[in-house]
């Protein structure tokens, strides 16, 4: 029986991800150099530890950059790639299903509290979820399980009565290590990634119905 649903944050409540893939896309661009989505896609679901922007960039350039000036230009390419932070399709309605059928609600996302929190609160269903676990909470972020198992730990179940929600193969790997069951919702950036071991994958939140899980 299902008594949990455990959901990642960047990508799948929000897309912030292809937003930034545009923005440090831009960047390079402006450098003579260009970042493909499966170098970028390193970092998707995760920390900097596999690939770092700034870094490599300072590397492909074989000289030091102002990681100030980039950091704040990345921020505001980021910012009009976005703009309208808005929910993806289908997420209000798997929350409101879930409640509705008493199913508990977490988040488990490597991204920080700050962030994580920020965003919850500005679309109005932070309050939906029981738990959320961020990277502070833990001493590893995906693709390491111990978001997944802290949060199954929070919530009081076992790895059995949880379903987790991931759009990265990252958070994927997480969930499976985790013993969890995954159903995987790629986005533009993580679309034509390599997903192996998902039980169940969607184009869209919208799709789902409560009877197929």
């Amino acid at each position: 029986m299902v008594k949990a649903f455990i959901l990642d944050f960047d990508g799948l409540i929000v897309d912030t991800e292809t937003p930034w893939f545009y923005a440090f896309r831009d960047i390079y661009k402006e450098h003579g150099l260009e970042l493909g989505v499966e170098l970028w896609s390193k970092n998707v679901g995760t920390s900097f530890e596999e690939f770092h922007p700034f870094l490599y960039l300072e590397q492909a350039l074989q000289k030091p950059i102002d990681h100030d000036h980039i950091k704040l230009l990345s921020e505001q390419k980021y910012e009009a790639y976005l703009g309208q932070a808005a929910i993806l399709p289908g997420v209000h309605e798997l929350l409101q299903s879930a409640r509705k059928k008493g199913i508990q609600l977490a988040v488990a996302s490597s991204s920080t509290r700050d962030w994580v929190h920020g965003y919850l609160r500005t679309l109005g269903i932070f309050e939906l979820f029981d738990v959320i676990h961020t990277a502070e909470d833990v001493k590893r972020v995906k693709p390491d399980p111990e978001l997944y198992l802290l949060a199954l730990e929070s919530l009081g179940i076992g790895a059995s009565e949880a379903v987790v929600f991931e759009d990265s193969p990252n958070g994927l790997k997480a969930a499976k290590a985790a013993g969890i069951r995954c159903v995987i919702v790629p986005n533009e950036v993580t679309r034509n990634l390599e997903f192996s071991k998902y039980d169940l994958r969607l184009t869209s939140l919208a799709e789902i119905t409560m009877e197929i899980l």
